[in-house]
């Protein structure tokens, strides 16, 4: 393989560059464009870029990068292919007609990502050829499974400024409220993603990281409660939006620095949901100048608030369960009964109120996403054109519930994909930390794949009988 590539590598790179230098030497529009410019359809061309890139960075891309900490044997073809596909829609992306656009963040991130592309695709190629494995390879595997998970990060910071590019949001007049709502809505959403992690493939790191999921939410809590509390006031008089946003800092971090000390021990608390829970009630009765902005933000309100009482329902009533990927006792810590160190029932009844747990605690996650993306749709110009085009907030409201669950569909997807597939796909029990990078931990089963895995000696004599129906893989 490393043959191949070494000898395919000089003719490609060559290509790839005939296609990236019309790109590199594109020059971005700036504020000499028409009204006819500005305002022309959108054309065919564009239309594809759009679509094109949406799949690569929000489908293709992740699920790659998924596939490489499986160590699946798929992960350098699908990559492979999402290289190519970027690079065809970064040329339609410089290549349309129809509307033209000023130069924007979005355009500058666009000749700037070639960056971390190339350093990225020139990494795994690298990485292929098998070479210097004592002294250079490990520091390169390092810095490509790094770069590899800020992927997601760099799609989608490129996607939400493609969006505000294409509407005309965020001007001068904007740029402040659209950076709060973004920046909090996105991380909502990561607080929900991170959460669904933790849930499905995660929790061995949490119990050998010996600090309960508490104690990371207070501290994440407490110190963006630090930031909002000195950034939401720029001077001059107090205005009651000012106000609000303050104190919502301040109760952040209070609650936060609560948190993190009732979560010593490994000890979970409710704190993190209450505080949610407070500052959807504070949103629920954030007053606008549009009764349309009024009900979304409500709205957003209700679901923080739902997403906060699910949490502590999870934290207090619900079961603690092992990782879908193991049915075996976890690891043995210093655990109480107030943390994630069960190990696994026998017993009917019990396995289905694991079950009942498990299907719970997808509920918190999904309301943080939904609450995260009904926030970033809330912006003033967001709404004066919803009201505008005469769509009421029914409408608005669930059309964002509706990309929230494909937003979430995508996100267990992609955790399932982690559990079932490379090294995962073994049908063993015994569970083993298969992945770390910087204190980061996944679990999943032991030993390679179950197709190449030979059978020791001594459990080929002791082995049970087959009972013919169960484990068929035809």
């Amino acid at each position: 393989m490393a043959g191949d590539l070494s000898l395919w590598t000089p003719l490609l790179l060559p290509l790839v560059f005939t296609w990236i230098v019309p790109v590199l030497a594109h020059e971005h529009h700036g504020a000499d464009l028409t009204e006819e410019e500005l305002h022309a359809p959108v054309d065919a061309i564009l239309w594809m870029h759009i679509a094109l890139q949406a799949i690569v960075w929000g489908f293709i891309f992740p699920v790659g990068m998924v596939l490489g900490l499986a160590r699946s044997k798929w992960h350098v073809p699908v990559q492979s292919l999402a290289f190519a596909l970027t690079f065809g829609g970064l040329i339609l992306g410089h290549a349309h007609g129809g509307r033209q656009f000023p130069s924007s963040v979005h355009s500058h991130i666009g000749s700037w990502i070639l960056i971390p592309i190339f350093a990225q695709l020139g990494l795994g190629i690298y990485l292929k050829l098998h070479i210097h494995e004592r002294t250079i390879r490990p520091y390169a595997v390092r810095a490509h499974g790094i770069l590899g998970r800020v992927w997601p990060i760099l799609g989608w910071v490129q996607g939400l400024f493609g969006v505000i590019t294409l509407r005309g949001f965020c001007g001068e007049v904007g740029a402040g409220q659209c950076a709060a709502h973004y920046i909090m809505g996105s991380g909502f959403i990561a607080y929900g993603v991170i959460m669904a992690l933790l849930l499905v493939v995660g929790d061995n790191w949490v119990r050998r990281s010996g600090r309960s999921p508490e104690w990371w939410d207070s501290w994440v809590i407490m110190l963006w409660g630090i930031v909002n509390t000195f950034t939401e006031h720029h001077g001059g008089e107090w205005s009651v939006k000012d106000m609000q946003h303050t104190i919502l800092g301040i109760l952040w971090w209070a609650g936060g620095a609560l948190g993190i000390f009732l979560s010593r021990n490994n000890q979970r608390n409710v704190v993190p949901g209450v505080i949610i829970i407070l500052t959807g009630w504070a949103m629920s009765d954030h007053a606008q100048a549009l009764m349309l902005s009024t009900k979304v933000h409500s709205m957003f309100g209700y679901s923080l608030m739902l997403a906060g009482f699910a949490r502590i329902i999870e934290v207090c009533f619900i079961p603690p369960t092992s990782s879908p990927l193991s049915e075996t006792p976890p690891l043995d810590d210093n655990d109480s009964e107030h943390t994630l160190t069960h190990p696994a029932p026998k017993d009917v009844g019990i396995a289905t109120k694991i079950n009942a747990a498990r299907a719970f605690r997808h509920l918190p996650p999904f309301l943080l996403v939904a609450s995260g993306l009904l926030f970033m749709s809330a912006t003033d110009e967001e709404l004066n054109a919803v009201h505008e085009s005469g769509m009421d907030h029914v409408t608005y409201v669930l059309s964002m519930y509706s990309i929230a669950f494909l937003f979430y569909l995508l996100t267990v997807f992609l955790l399932h994909l982690y559990s079932t597939s490379g090294r995962n796909a073994l049908s063993a029990q015994q569970p083993s930390v298969i992945f770390s990078a910087e204190g980061i931990e996944l679990s999943g089963p032991t030993g390679s794949s179950k197709w190449y895995a030979p059978l020791p000696r001594g459990e080929r004599r002791s082995a049970a009988a087959h009972v013919l129906g169960e484990d068929e893989d035809d």
